[in-house]
């Protein structure tokens, strides 16, 4: 029968052994990631860095007697390492919860997913710092060498012992989670805190070993896949959206989902490398979609409404610093004059990125949508613009509005298949759904893989303007901004931009009045991404590449923690996130692996200490001195008036 086909017995069996392997730690990590979501309401980014903890767990207890040459402590192999790395995985899990996770629970989910995201960057860098991007290896245990030769195809012990133990460790913690009495004391204490303190229960302590719970099985899943695949620092890091990917096909929060999708989605990856190679790093994504559009809440799924915080936005009504109109004057008159004092190629960076995150601001912080995937918009853009202008010879102009509508095309297309859900949801649905076009970048023949797109022509503009003048360029992109900025502020203020808001307030209030709040939020996350993708073409064209790096998750990230730092839902907040942002990395390029730890450590600490952002914060301060001058004002005025009362009567 596989004659016919063409295919080898061997070639098939064989990646349905890797697939169903896979699928046991899809399965693993997902049953991590959804009973901390389903409990916690956290998406734990960290999950992944996690997971690389529990490998070099393993690692480090193997070469103990290196590590500490004089104490004469003997090497733990894998048996000790399966005893011990989870429990320490777990308990560095539980100190990060006291000392962090916590104080984000009753917050935004852009908060906690940002949070997450500043650790694992720190965690991966630390170890990047340490042993830099090579892996490391994990010899198999001897008593699990070996294998059995079933006539079609070898299986090794060492990997059927993963899958067997992976699906006991799965469905017993399902059981413990669904079935005992400590699994109702859990879902309880998320579900009604206040009900579960009445029974003396200490709830926080509940949570924190709930979440400790969560990362011990990333701990025990990075101890068995040591063996297999390469201790590396960069080991969860892609592993990571591709759990969020089966997480949300499964349905957020469901535990049989994780369990159930994983081991299908694994065997599915697995056949798809044999019939169909190139689909197989983007089969499980394009199945996301799919589910998506036939059950919006996953297969295991129940429709439930995230939290969601009611309003977001750090901005002041009628404050000076939301005056787009002054705002606009000032960009262009310091943008002429900025680069007869800088490099007009770092001016036209921060002015690149500066509308990238206006553009993620407009969804974000004027609608309220936790978008992680305007990566996306932007990459997709850099890419079409590059190649229009050095293939096809399009016009500068025209390479550009090819890319921003290549952009406007994807974000209609994502936004549709995203915008019934919200939250955190919302964020995971739009994060796999980029890394599609991330991996069809990667294959595709005419974006060059991992080469990407070089040597761009800047061209003429309209065919008069030399653009390989480096100021011609930087007044062009300076114009570029200017209009973009224009039209955000347009956008928002006008009555649209005021149904936006009220959707970011009170979304059930908009329904109540009659607005379809899904149109218009579809609406809003195509301009977005349209506004993304001109920010991302002009950026192929100014620097003349359009590199993975533009697709890459983190992007998306930059975008988040820019519009974070200088103030969600603030006109002026953006392009400040941007200074500083652009700044921040060209000065800490010179630190090499510590740039990763550098910028990990800013996203924890703007969430923990800088929530309103820069822009925010300096609003606040001017609201509190012009409410202190009105209180002293009004201690004033009666004293005056009874000081002429007295002069009254006695004159």
């Amino acid at each position: 029968m596989f004659e016919l086909i063409g295919i080898s017995p061997t070639l098939l069996f064989g990646q349905l052994l890797i697939g169903l392997i896979n699928g046991v730690f899809y399965a693993m990590m997902s049953l991590g990631v959804a009973i901390i979501f389903g409990m916690l309401r956290i998406g734990n980014f960290v999950h992944g860095a996690q997971y690389m903890l529990g490998a070099f767990g393993a690692w480090y207890l193997l070469h103990l007697p290196d590590f500490f040459p004089g104490l004469g402590l003997p090497s733990l192999g894998y048996w000790w390492a399966l005893a011990i790395v989870p429990f320490f995985v777990a308990l560095i899990g539980a100190g990060m919860e006291r000392l962090f996770i916590r104080r984000v629970y009753d917050l935004e989910h852009a908060y906690g997913l940002l949070l997450t995201v500043g650790l694992a960057m720190v965690i991966e860098g630390l170890f990047n710092v340490a042993y830099g991007a090579g892996g490391q290896q994990y010899a198999i245990p001897d008593s699990l060498k070996g294998g059995v030769n079933l006539g079609f195809m070898f299986l090794p012990i060492y990997r059927l012992w993963v899958i067997v133990a992976g699906i006991l460790v799965c469905f017993a913690t399902w059981f413990v989670i669904e079935r005992t009495k400590l699994g109702a004391y859990l879902r309880a204490a998320t579900e009604n805190p206040d009900l579960v303190r009445a029974f003396g229960i200490n709830v926080p302590r509940m949570l924190m070993l709930t979440y400790a719970f969560g990362v011990g099985l990333a701990g025990l899943a990075g101890v068995m896949a040591a063996p297999i695949y390469q201790v590396s620092p960069q080991m969860g890091q892609a592993f990571i959206i591709t759990i969020f990917a089966v997480v949300v096909i499964g349905g957020m929060g469901s535990i049989f989902g994780a369990i159930a999708t994983g081991l299908m989605l694994g065997l599915i990856e697995g056949l798809t490398k044999v019939f169909w190679p190139q689909a197989a790093a983007t089969v499980i994504f394009v199945i996301m979609a799919i589910v998506l559009v036939l059950r919006p809440a996953g297969l295991f799924g129940k429709e439930t409404v995230a939290y969601h915080g009611s309003d977001i936005s750090a901005a002041r009504p009628g404050s000076i610093l939301e005056n787009g109109r002054l705002w606009l004057i000032v960009f262009a008159v310091a943008g002429t004059i900025l680069p007869f004092f800088v490099y007009p190629v770092f001016g036209m960076k921060i002015l690149c990125l500066a509308l990238f995150a206006c553009a993620y601001n407009l969804i974000f912080g004027y609608v309220g949508l936790l978008a992680f995937g305007h990566a996306a918009f932007y990459g997709a853009s850099a890419y079409v613009a590059a190649h229009s202008a050095a293939v096809l010879g399009l016009p500068t102009e025209l390479a550009i509005l090819s890319g921003v509508a290549m952009a406007t095309a994807i974000g209609a297309l994502f936004g549709w298949l995203a915008i019934r859900r919200q939250g955190l949801y919302f964020a995971m649905i739009t994060l796999a759904l980029a890394q599609i076009v991330y991996f069809y970048a990667i294959q595709a023949s005419w974006t060059h893989g991992e080469d990407g797109i070089q040597s761009v022509p800047r061209g003429r503009l309209f065919g008069l303007v030399d653009l390989n003048d480096t100021m011609n360029m930087y007044f062009f992109v300076l114009a570029v901004f200017l209009i973009g900025f224009a039209a955000i502020y347009r956008i928002v203020r006008s009555p649209f931009g005021q149904v936006l808001k009220s959707i970011r307030e009170n979304e059930q209030r908009a329904v109540s009045l009659g607005y379809s709040t899904d149109r218009f939020k579809l609406i809003a996350f195509t301009l977005s991404a349209g506004l993304a993708g001109l920010a991302g073409g002009t950026k192929a064209i100014v620097f003349q590449i359009a590199s993975l790096a533009d697709l890459y998750f983190m992007t998306s990230a930059d975008a988040l923690l820019m519009t974070l730092i200088g103030g969600v839902g603030t006109l002026l907040g953006p392009v400040v996130g941007a200074i500083v942002v652009v700044t921040m990395q060209t000065q800490f390029a010179t630190l090499g692996a510590w740039v990763i730890v550098v910028q990990g450590s800013t996203f924890v600490l703007c969430v923990l200490f800088l929530r309103k952002g820069i822009v925010g914060t300096f609003e606040d301060f001017l609201a509190s001195r012009e409410e202190r001058r009105r209180r002293q004002a009004a201690k004033v005025e009666p004293a005056a008036s009874a000081g002429l009362s007295a002069k009254g009567l006695h004159g």
